[in-house]
C-alpha cells in the first residue's frame, strides 16, 4: 500500500523539525545522490554516526510514515548507506526539506 506524501505539521513545527532530523543528518552524510524516488546517503562508519542515524530514522518514521528507509552496514567498518525512498513526489519534498 502507498501512503500519499503528506506532512500534517504546522510550517513552524516543519521548520523546527527540518532543522533538527532529516535536514541536519544530511548536513553530516560524506556523499548524497538524487535517485528516482528519493536520495541516497552515505556517512562515515562511525559508531557515533551509525547511532545518529538510527535516532533520527526512528522519529522520522513516526511523522513521514509514507517515507521508506534502508539503512546498508557493510561489514569491515566501510561507510553505510541510507535510502530514502516514496511515492511519486517523495524526491521533491525531500529536497525542499533538505534545503536543495
Amino acid at each position: 500500500m502507498s501512503l500519499p506524501v503528506v506532512c500534517e505539521l504546522t510550517p513552524e513545527a516543519l521548520k523546527a523539525r527540518r532543522a533538527n532530523l532529516l535536514g541536519a543528518l544530511v548536513t553530516r552524510a560524506e556523499s548524497r545522490e538524487e535517485i528516482d524516488d528519493g536520495f541516497r546517503l552515505t556517512f562515515g562508519a562511525s559508531s557515533d554516526m551509525l547511532r545518529a542515524v538510527a535516532e533520527t530514522v526512528d522519529a522520522e518514521r513516526q511523522c513521514c510514515r509514507w517515507l521508506s528507509f534502508q539503512l546498508t552496514v557493510p561489514p569491515a567498518g566501510a561507510p553505510f548507506v541510507l535510502t530514502l525512498t516514496g511515492p511519486e513526489g517523495a524526491r521533491e519534498f525531500l529536497a525542499a526539506m533538505f534545503d536543495l
